[in-house]
C-alpha cells in the first residue's frame, strides 16, 4: 500500500473540501434533479403511462419544458450547504484516520479507512439533512407545476413555520442510513484506487490529474451503489405530505415494495450512475488541486 500523506490539517481540509464540493454540485446537479424527479413521480393511473419513462425522457421533458434553469432547480440549497458540508466531510475523514493511528506515520488498513469514512458521514448529516429536504421539495415542485416555495430560503421558512426544527430536519435518520455506510465505501474506494494507481516508488500526492479523476469517479460510483436504496426512501419520505408515513422509513419501504416491487428501491439508478462519475471526479480533483495550492501558499498551516 502506498504511504498516506501526513499530517492532516483541519484548516486546509476545510477549504479544500469546500472547493471540491462546489465542483461536485456544478457538475452533478442537473442529473440529481432528474434522479429526484424519477424517484418521486406519482404512480400512474391504470392504463396511463408514467410521467417519465426513464432518465433520458425526464431529461428531455425538463429541458424542453423549463430550459437549462430547470436542470439546476434547487441548486442554491446544496451550494449554500456544500462548502461547510464537504469541509466537515473531509475533516471528519481525516479525524477518523487520526483517531485510529498510534503514531503519526501509521498507514491504515482498508477497514480502518472505511471506518474513518463512516465517521465523516455522521458529521455531514447535520448539514446535509435540511439541505436535502429543501432541495427535493424545490425539485419536485417544478415538476408538478405548483409554486408553493419561491426559493430555498422561503422553503426553509415555511417548513420551520409549519413544523418547527423537526420539519426542517425531516428525514435525518434516513440521511444517516444513506451517508454513513456510503461515505465509508466512498473514501475507502478512493484511497484504494489511489494506492493502486500510484507507480512504484512514487507518493500518492504526486498522482496525475487523469488518475485522480478516474479514482474519484469510481469512488462516486461505489458510493452510490451503496446509497441508492436509502436515498429513494429518503426522497419519498422528505417530499411526502405531513402524516403520510407515521412510522417513518418503514412505512415508505412497505408502500414501495407492495406497490412497485423491490426494483423501486433502485429508481433513478441510471441518472445516479451517469452523474456519479463526473461529479465525484470533479470533487476529488478540486480537493486535490486546492490542497496543493494551500500547501504552496501556507506550507505550515
Amino acid at each position: 500500500m502506498a504511504k498516506q500523506p501526513q499530517p492532516i490539517s483541519p484548516v486546509k481540509n476545510f477549504f479544500a473540501g469546500g472547493f471540491g464540493g462546489v465542483c461536485l454540485v456544478f457538475v452533478g446537479h442537473p442529473l440529481d434533479t432528474i434522479k429526484v424527479r424519477l424517484q418521486t413521480q406519482p404512480k400512474p393511473q391504470p392504463g396511463q403511462p408514467p410521467l417519465y419513462s426513464g432518465t433520458f425522457d425526464c431529461f428531455r421533458k425538463t429541458l424542453v419544458g423549463e430550459g437549462v434553469r430547470g436542470l439546476y432547480r434547487g441548486m442554491a440549497a446544496p451550494i449554500i450547504g456544500v462548502t461547510p458540508m464537504f469541509a466537515v466531510c473531509f475533516f471528519g475523514f481525516g479525524l477518523g484516520k487520526r483517531l485510529q493511528q498510534r503514531k503519526p506515520d501509521d498507514v491504515l488498513t482498508y477497514p480502518q479507512l472505511f471506518a474513518a469514512g463512516m465517521l465523516s458521514g455522521v458529521f455531514t448529516t447535520v448539514i446535509m439533512a435540511p439541505g436535502e429536504r429543501i432541495k427535493c421539495l424545490l425539485q419536485i415542485q417544478a415538476a408538478t407545476g405548483e409554486t408553493k416555495y419561491t426559493g430555498s430560503l422561503d422553503c426553509a421558512k415555511q417548513l420551520y413555520r409549519e413544523a418547527g426544527i423537526r420539519g426542517v430536519y425531516k428525514g435525518t435518520v434516513l440521511t444517516l442510513m444513506r451517508d454513513v455506510p456510503a461515505s465509508g465505501m466512498y473514501f475507502m474506494t478512493y484511497e484504494w484506487l489511489k494506492n493502486i494507481l500510484t507507480p512504484e516508488g512514487k507518493s500518492v500526492s504526486d498522482l496525475s490529474a487523469p488518475r485522480i479523476l478516474f479514482a474519484g469517479g469510481l469512488a462516486g460510483i461505489f458510493n452510490w451503489a451503496v446509497a441508492i436504496p436509502p436515498d429513494v426512501l429518503k426522497s419519498r419520505f422528505q417530499t411526502a405530505p405531513p402524516g403520510k408515513y407515521p412510522n417513518g422509513f418503514r412505512d415508505v419501504l412497505r408502500e414501495l415494495i407492495r406497490e412497485e416491487g423491490i426494483a423501486s428501491l433502485y429508481k433513478g439508478f441510471t441518472a445516479v450512475m451517469i452523474r456519479a462519475f463526473p461529479a465525484n471526479a470533479a470533487c476529488f480533483l478540486g480537493f486535490e488541486v486546492a490542497m496543493k495550492f494551500l500547501n504552496w501558499i501556507a506550507p505550515g498551516l
